[in-house]
């Protein structure tokens, strides 16, 4: 499992053993399973082929859960730029798939937000390094 520095601008990202659409079902399933709502499911690379273009395999999910998110969003309405969270899953073109999201320490700190907060967007950041450290079958 690879994980991105604190530079990459907030960015944390982690190697996943399973390709795209695999990784993006699992990420869906572990979600539900602990109560996180998924709200939208983006096939960048489907929506490219529909126009007529190419690219590789690139998803996402937008998620959450309302107890979670709400008080950072009450304390700074601004958070609402940075939540629901995502996770993007992409085929590098080298055989690796890859899972990026935004670092819960990062969106804390952007929107001035006290630092215990961050236990708040703590739990899916966990379940993701989860997926990605599981054994490819």
């Amino acid at each position: 499992m690879s994980m991105s520095s604190p530079s990459d601008n907030g960015i944390v990202q982690f190697r996943s053993p399973f390709d795209v659409a695999t990784t993006i079902g699992k990420i869906r399933d572990a979600l539900q399973a602990h109560g996180i709502a998924v709200f939208a499911h983006l096939d960048f690379s489907g929506d490219a082929a529909r126009a007529g273009l190419t690219m590789q395999a690139e998803q996402m999910l937008i998620f959450g859960n309302p107890k979670g998110g709400t008080p950072l969003m009450q304390k700074e309405p601004r958070a609402g730029l940075d939540l629901p969270l995502k996770a993007l899953v992409w085929d590098d073109g080298q055989g690796a798939t890859w899972i990026a999201c935004n670092a819960p320490e990062y969106i804390i700190a952007r929107h001035g937000l006290p630092d215990a907060m961050a236990a708040n967007l703590a739990g899916p950041l966990a379940l993701l390094k989860q997926i990605a450290s599981e054994p490819a079958a």
